[in-house]
């Protein structure tokens, strides 16, 4: 599996719109052929704070995932711009042998 773990940090009176946004994401995301699992959670102690982990097939799919209009749109269109912050890491899963 291929896994992005996306912090995002959002700037003062963004939270919210940007959390209801992340929600619109989450079906539509879902619903990709190459994404296995997407999650979006939000810091108890900093509602600015958002961590979004995605499992995908491979690094195909995630690719896939970026170019799709919904991404573009609300993430790079609408989400980035409202952050102080994004931090992505990557990584493989480690399954048994």
């Amino acid at each position: 599996m291929y896994v992005v773990a996306a912090q995002y940090y959002a700037q003062e009176g963004k939270d919210d719109e940007i959390a209801a946004i992340l929600q619109t994401m989450i079906p539509i995301s879902r619903a990709e052929p190459g994404c296995a699992l997407y999650t979006v959670n939000r810091a108890l102690d900093d509602p600015r704070k958002f961590l979004l982990y995605e499992q995908y097939h491979d690094l195909s799919g995630y690719e896939a995932h970026m170019a799709t209009e919904p991404f573009k749109e609300n993430i790079l269109g609408k989400v980035v711009p409202m952050l102080e912050s994004r931090v992505r890491n990557f990584y493989d899963t480690v399954e048994p042998a």
